[in-house]
């Protein structure tokens, strides 16, 4: 699949959503809603994320924010 830079995407192998950041190579580089440290995985070991997936995401996020977990 072609996957579009800014696409949330669920890594199917570990069950972690990601923002695609770019391609290198094969692969798809992830980054974790909310920002860090990027990785790597195959385009083919990836699907879109759905809409309660994305909106889970959002809150963990706000959630850390509001705790003063993440910056």
């Amino acid at each position: 699949m072609k996957t579009p830079v800014g696409s949330h995407v669920v890594d199917t192998r570990t069950g972690r959503l990601g923002i695609v950041m770019g391609h290198e190579g094969p692969y798809l580089q992830l980054r974790p809603y909310g920002g860090g440290k990027e990785w790597d995985v195959a385009p083919d070991a990836v699907r879109y994320a759905t809409p309660a997936e994305r909106l889970s995401a959002e809150t963990a996020y706000a959630d850390a924010r509001s705790r003063g977990e993440v910056p």
